[in-house]
């Protein structure tokens, strides 16, 4: 339970017997005997809960209740006091006290108040965790007519109640970030949160910030504490895509979490105990960038528990079809439009295209076709013109075609990409005018 609770009591018999009931409830408690020794304790880490007697020796309840909730505000202070200071404790209330409690007290009274604060906390952070996790596409599905993808599928279904970190390999734009939210979601971990960052985006104090939080003052600008991915995705799975692009410093930090479940806030001094998941992604050779002392063994060999590379999409051409229709689906609703698919003249040039963007550049080119397409069907017109002059002429044995054939097959389609206009196909062809002609005499003629 990462639940830390500090107590402040000079009475020793009152503070054992506090320390006693609520470390049997499972909480991390820690003592201190007087005012001065629970704010140097309040000073070297962070505290979800401050249980305080209002009188103590060098500094009171009240004045640590100060300087708890200008460091660190979100913690929950609980005010123990006789019956002739309730009027201190109903000022403490006011100064953000959460409640308080009169001596003699009922130690099960106090446990029920600080379940109420854990409750809290933890719905709190649920909360947080569920608001980023909606906010992430989980809604596309896997299109798997493919066999090499067919397969990476079985792999998933074969770890669903392992908790193994993994490594996602691949081309930009493969699909490595719906590979990892389809292993979290067929894990024993789908209900809990589902986090996720580009570790290539953010300069290294940012990242840092991002991934383990910040303790109040640990630089510029962090004038609260803020809890980072790391401790917000506890109990659930951390995504983290182009691992390769952290820091030297940050894969030290990442390598204590991943082995211990342990890490420290920026600025903080106390660790902080974690249960989480990593996956990891990369389009990098990761034992290259380990030769030339980039990237740690250590760690790769930590997050590498199981590898699953996703081939890039000109290896499985099988999933171009099924992938076209459900972005022209997925699309169409914004658009108005009403095309039911595409011309089979444009699907020979998806099928014939490399693709060196992979599935994120072919739903670039159905998103733009949709936009572009003025008929019921996505034609080649809508297809961008550098991918139309790119397309490959496949080739079959018992269909060989002569040089001049091909020529002029290749001439025909161009002059129709530009409606007849011969000046300009002719232009992008290389040749004149009259030499298109030539070519293309038998039939226009």
């Amino acid at each position: 339970m990462n639940f830390k609770i500090l107590v402040a009591e000079d009475e020793e018999i009152t503070l054992n017997n506090i320390l006693d009931t609520l470390q049997e409830e499972g909480y991390d408690t820690v003592s201190a005997k007087d005012g001065r020794e629970a704010l140097q304790k309040i000073e070297a880490g962070y505290y979800d809960v401050l249980v305080t007697d209002i009188k103590m020796p060098y500094m009171s309840g009240i004045e640590l209740l100060d300087k708890i909730k200008e460091k660190h505000p979100e913690t929950e202070v609980i005010i123990i006091t006789g019956f002739g200071s309730i009027s201190s404790a109903i000022e403490a209330m006011k100064k953000g006290a959460y409640d308080y409690i009169t001596k003699p007290f009922d130690l099960d009274e106090l446990t029920l108040r600080v379940k109420k604060i854990y409750k809290q906390k933890t719905l709190k952070k649920e909360n947080v965790a569920l608001k980023t996790f909606l906010g992430m596409n989980k809604e596309v599905p896997i299109i798997a007519k493919s066999e090499s993808m067919k397969k990476i599928l079985s792999i998933i279904d074969g770890m669903k109640d392992s908790d193994c970190s993994v490594l996602l390999t691949g081309e930009s734009g493969a699909g490595k970030n719906l590979i990892a939210k389809t292993i979290h979601s067929t894990s024993r971990r789908k209900d809990k949160p589902l986090l996720s960052i580009n570790c290539a985006t953010l300069t290294e104090e940012l990242l840092s910030s991002e991934l383990f939080g910040h303790e109040k003052g640990a630089f510029t600008g962090a004038i609260t504490t803020k809890q980072g991915l790391v401790e917000i995705a506890d109990t659930g799975t951390l995504f983290l895509d182009e691992i390769s692009e952290l820091s030297p410093n940050l894969q030290a930090k990442l390598l204590k979490v991943v082995e211990e479940g342990e890490f420290f806030r920026v600025g903080g001094t106390k660790p902080l105990k974690v249960d989480v998941r990593f996956l990891a992604a990369t389009n990098q050779d990761v034992k290259r960038l380990i030769s030339e002392g980039k990237f740690r063994e250590d760690l790769y060999y930590r997050l590498n528990v199981m590898e699953i590379n996703i081939p890039p999409l000109r290896d499985r051409l099988d999933d171009i079809k099924p992938l076209s229709a459900y972005f022209l689906q997925k699309h169409l609703p914004k658009s108005g439009n009403k095309i039911p698919g595409f011309t089979k003249e444009a699907m020979d040039i998806l099928m014939n295209y490399s693709f060196p963007g992979n599935v994120r550049e072919l739903e670039n080119i159905v998103e733009r076709a949709i936009i572009l397409e003025k008929t019921s069907m996505i034609t080649p017109e809508s297809i961008p013109q550098s991918i139309r002059l790119l397309q490959i002429e496949t080739l079959d044995p018992d269909k060989l075609k002569t040089v001049d054939e091909v020529i002029k097959e290749y001439s025909e389609k161009v002059l129709k990409m530009f409606s007849g206009n011969r000046t300009k196909a002719a232009e992008v062809l290389g040749i004149s005018r009259t030499s298109l002609w030539k070519i293309l005499k038998e039939e226009y003629r």
